[in-house]
């Protein structure tokens, strides 16, 4: 057998079973090379090497297929995302099940923005290990959103996967989804699965908020990273992956969302292309909430890729 495939088998093994690799497993030199001896990996991605690391992976739900990823990001990590985003952020909106359109809803109170794809060194690189980590394609990905949410903000039980024709058609359906906590939260604000098959099992201290005992509850640590399935092996939808966030009753949230698409999410700049669309139902708002000008990679483009949002930027005819 192939060496690589064999990785790729051995490392979904692991992300299945991590009490297999806390207790047995050490790989030796792949490649003949001693720099991934142990139980860290170093998986080619083009020019750089995503590092992962199976050890620190946990299955918590097989219905939906949950599984954390401990100290996924570095502190240091955590603080640059935060930077990014500081100074950008727009009132969260969600997409209107029927027209697929950009709304303003109580049901989701946070505020956040996007990056751009590898925007710099720090984002090339977590989005490398993503794709490491998920044997899913780095082009299959949505932008990396950052959120944040104060005291009382919270995002209601809901679908990654679309209801709504006009999004289906920009990639597919979001088949995976990964939230990377970028601070700590002294109390609320944990991602909840209320139709988990493990939520009357989990145990729960008096410290977890009322929301979180409604479900299988994860806690906001920082540099951990959540990833969760939207559609079945079959690529059918899966209706116990709804999920929420709960509200944060004291201190503040930070968080790093990147959405994983069925197909290829990028968009490739070609001369002379005067693609003029928007491939995001948030376009609208967050044109008139003058990203355009704030944010105008993301939105307009650069000279290797177009934006997501030319059309509400009015920068083609």
């Amino acid at each position: 057998m192939d060496s690589r495939v064999f990785l790729a088998i051995s490392l979904c093994f692991l992300s299945l079973f991590p009490d297999v690799a806390h207790s047995a497993v050490r790989f030796p030199g792949w490649l003949r090379d001693k720099k991934t001896q142990g139980s860290v990996l170093r998986l080619p991605t083009g020019a750089s090497y995503a590092h992962f690391d199976p050890t620190r992976v946990t299955q918590i739900s097989w219905h939906p297929r949950a599984f954390i990823y401990k100290g996924f990001l570095t502190d240091e990590e955590c603080d640059h995302l935060i930077r990014l985003a500081k100074d950008k952020l727009e009132k969260s909106m969600v997409a209107d099940n029927e027209s697929g359109k950009s709304i303003a809803s109580e049901v989701r109170t946070s505020s956040g923005m996007f990056l751009k794809k590898a925007q710099d060194e720090v984002v090339a690189g977590i989005e490398s290990r993503l794709a490491s980590w998920t044997f899913l394609p780095e082009e299959n990905g949505e932008a990396m959103q950052i959120l944040h949410y104060e005291h009382g903000e919270k995002y209601e039980p809901h679908f990654d996967y679309f209801h709504d024709k006009a999004n289906q058609e920009l990639g597919g359906h979001r088949v995976a989804t990964v939230l990377m906590y970028l601070s700590d939260v002294k109390r609320g604000g944990e991602t909840i699965f209320p139709n988990s098959e493990a939520k009357d099992t989990q145990p729960k201290e008096d410290d977890w908020s009322d929301c979180a005992k409604n479900g299988y509850a994860v806690r906001p640590n920082k540099g951990d990273a959540l990833l969760f399935f939207s559609l079945h092996l079959d690529a059918t939808t899966d209706p116990l992956s709804l999920h929420g966030s709960c509200p944060v009753i004291e201190g503040e949230k930070w968080s790093a969302t990147k959405w994983i698409h069925v197909r290829s999410f990028d968009k490739t700049a070609k001369p002379g292309n005067k693609d003029c669309t928007d491939d995001d139902a948030h376009c609208a708002q967050w044109a008139a909430n003058g990203e355009c000008k704030r944010n105008p990679v993301y939105m307009v483009g650069s000279e290797e890729s177009l934006g997501y949002c030319r059309k509400s930027c009015k920068v083609c005819s």
